[in-house]
């Protein structure tokens, strides 16, 4: 049987590799551009760490970790023989691989409060890995690429972050995708509203799926849950919500006139559209969608989606919110933070579909020493040192090329990685250079070898 990799993991191509670099660098560059520093966690954390931060849904999407050794050891018996798999996962796991950076992210800053300047912006590069069912723009194991605040209240941040997205979209080539923004807030006095307070995380886990499954099957997921059908008619308007920014303001105003939570929402809404208004955008549209729930139990105020350009079919390619109070599960109460990230992934397809990458050159040496002649080895890889130590990317090709299909070969070799220049035959410390573009072939010492190349 051929070897094969897990369903929704991939390899890389050097050419990819270098794609995804490209846009990585892009992104790192505005981070730092903001004020952002890096930070790493590590890629599995106690599970007792994630489980139960992400709602029921995204419980069952965390890859846990077998304990090392007898795994069984400590399992009941008894829940191992009634196939209790929930219950008895505790028993013979302790670990898993972390399902976003939002949460570790949360534990290193009460981890490390007292080395931490406040407000800290951090950002981070690194993958994730979710036991989701893999499909076009959907892998088990993906980057994200997150910029978060904590310790700040201020809604300059969530304006900031409006521009963020702006920036990196604009530089990578990207016009014409949409920042999508709603407020839980909002989404809270709508619940309060129509009498589902005690309902409002089922109503935005099933209503965060209308653009995937529709309204009748959102529908009907609220109506299993228990939202009932009079509840389900007072938030119909949501499904046909359209206009302008401003006007989409003035019909949630009304609609939440009764609740003060909502009004509150709408308020922090309408400060983020009118800043951005005012200091504008250079690609991005930003867009009001009060359907937008994003099914993360930890969002309390503003949550933006980042949709695509309309002509690329494709999920979202970044998200995220503002948490007033994530740390707070760590035992670090009233540490305000927000964050979004990027889907380097899906963004990979998108500038992959429409033409956007630009012609990346792959690494290689600069020189090569083809190999024809055993004795004179000793000189080309001391002359390769010296090379490198003058910071020339140097190459030895390892196989001796006796015959005149091995030589072809190697000149092939250089042909099929582009190699600028090589070094075909050395003699009394003499080297022969030619230079592949231009064709031009001379003889020189050493120091005039690294200078010509240099």
């Amino acid at each position: 049987m051929k070897p094969s990799i897990p369903k929704g993991t991939r390899d890389f191509s050097p050419t990819e590799v270098a794609n995804r670099t490209y846009i990585m660098n892009t992104i790192k560059t505005a981070f730092e551009t903001f004020g952002f520093q890096p930070i790493e966690t590590p890629s599995f954390e106690n599970s007792s760490t994630l489980m139960g931060k992400y709602g029921e849904e995204g419980d069952r999407l965390i890859f846990k970790i077998l304990n090392s050794g007898d795994f069984l050891k400590k399992a009941d018996e008894k829940l191992l023989s009634e196939k209790e798999s929930v219950k008895v996962t505790s028993q013979i796991s302790e670990k898993a691989l972390r399902y976003d950076l939002t949460v570790p992210f949360a534990r290193y800053v009460v981890q490390h409060q007292n080395d931490i300047t406040f407000p800290f912006k951090r950002y981070q590069v690194q993958p994730v890995w979710r036991a989701d069912r893999p499909q076009k723009g959907r892998f088990r194991e993906f980057f994200q690429c997150d910029a978060d605040v904590v310790g700040s209240k201020s809604l300059w941040q969530e304006v900031e972050f409006v521009q963020l997205y702006d920036a990196v979209f604009t530089k990578l080539g990207l016009e014409g995708t949409t920042i999508k923004m709603n407020n839980r807030k909002i989404l809270s006095g709508i619940a309060e509203v129509i009498g589902a307070q005690d309902k409002l995380i089922d109503f935005t886990v099933a209503l965060d799926k209308l653009d995937k499954i529709g309204q009748e099957k959102v529908e009907a997921e609220m109506l299993s849950k228990g939202i009932t059908e009079e509840a389900i008619k007072k938030v119909q308007p949501l499904f046909s919500f359209n206009g302008s920014n401003l006007e989409n303001l003035a019909s949630l105003e009304s609609m939440l006139s009764t609740s003060e939570e909502g009004k509150s929402g709408v308020e922090e809404l309408r400060f983020v559209i009118n800043s951005i208004t005012e200091l504008g955008l250079e690609s991005a549209n930003l867009e009001i969608d009060v359907t937008l729930a994003r099914g993360l139990n930890y969002y309390t105020g503003a949550i933006f989606e980042v949709a695509a350009p309309k002509e690329v079919k494709m999920g979202s390619i970044g998200g995220g919110g503002r948490y007033d109070d994530l740390t707070g599960i760590f035992g670090l109460k009233d540490v305000s933070g927000v964050g979004i990230s990027f889907g380097l992934d899906r963004i990979y397809l998108v500038l992959e579909e429409l033409g956007l990458f630009k012609t990346v050159d792959l690494p290689k040496p600069k020189v090569i020493f083809l190999n024809f002649d055993a004795s004179t080895d000793i000189i080309k890889m001391k002359a390769i040192k010296s090379l490198r130590e003058n910071g020339v990317k140097s190459e030895f090709y390892p196989d001796l090329g006796e015959s005149n299909k091995a030589q072809k070969r190697q000149w092939k070799y250089v042909t099929n990685r582009e190699i600028e220049f090589v070094v075909s035959k050395v003699e009394n410390e003499v080297f022969t250079l030619k230079n592949m573009i231009s064709g031009e072939q001379e003889s020189c010492s050493l120091s005039e070898l690294i200078n010509k190349i240099k």
